[in-house]
């Protein structure tokens, strides 16, 4: 009973998670839903739950965001976001669990330090480049498919290309949800996709636009720096129990 317990607490949450990333508090957010749900379920299955949620909350922000973004850098970073969605998945269906909580733990420590340091980048005197922006897709799309994380080469490539705010958030916005798009095909084919999952769990929908509709809210009153310094915390500490522990046979 316990367990059942947990695992519907950690759903929720994750769903949640997700609205309120998508309501303007941060892709922190949703780099901590696959740690979280590989706390209950294997790493494949807890990419296959939240894709379906992912997908739902885009579909809110592109709401919000529509034809906000910046179409050239959608074209420079899809090609190769592309190839990147393709081998991260290849890898995830293939690699033993114990590899992917090991990776999935390193890219979740990989997050916290780029969040601790991203803002020296504001600080770098550069210089943009295409190829910058292929390796920044191939990254994204890879650590997307294996791990959701495939924020942190993405925003640290727009970053640098120093875009209004709003521009920013549109063209996040319409990247990810084409690579969330791209990753359904993918893990249909590789038999990783069980639609199960979101059939036996239909009540965490309506938490991801509550989430979204928080998020707007909350995001005026909190201390944001406060806020992320305690996600970040989380995140270490769910990247070390993920690369340190080794889960119980079934």
């Amino acid at each position: 009973m316990s367990e059942t317990i947990i695992f519907y607490v950690i759903v929720g949450l994750v769903g949640l998670l997700i609205g309120l990333s998508k309501g303007g508090m941060g892709a922190v957010l949703i780099v901590l839903t696959t740690p979280l749900l590989s706390l209950v379920m294997t790493v494949p299955q807890a990419i296959s739950l939240a894709l379906p949620l992912l997908l739902f909350a885009d579909g809110f922000a592109l709401w919000v965001y529509w034809r906000q973004w910046d179409d050239h850098y959608i074209r420079l970073l899809m090609p190769a976001a592309v190839l990147g969605v393709i081998v991260g998945t290849i890898l995830l269906a293939t690699l033993p669990e114990l590899v992917l909580r090991r990776i999935l733990g390193g890219f979740t420590l990989l997050f916290v330090g780029y969040r601790v340091f991203s803002y020296r980048l504001l600080a770098w005197n550069y210089q943009s480049r295409n190829w910058h922006g292929y390796v920044a897709g191939a990254a994204s799309g890879l650590g997307s498919a294996l791990a959701n994380t495939g924020a942190p080469p993405f925003t640290a490539y727009m970053l640098l290309q120093r875009v209004t705010p709003l521009v920013f958030a549109g063209t996040t916005t319409l990247f990810f949800a084409a690579v969330n798009l791209l990753k359904l095909p993918g893990l249909v084919l590789a038999g990783l996709f069980d639609v199960r999952n979101l059939l036996e769990t239909p009540w965490v929908l309506p938490l991801v636009p509550l989430g979204v509709w928080l998020g707007r809210k909350v995001i005026q009153r909190i201390d944001q720096r406060a806020f992320e310094t305690l996600l970040l915390i989380l995140l270490l500490l769910a990247g070390l129990v993920l690369i340190l522990t080794v889960p119980q046979p079934n």
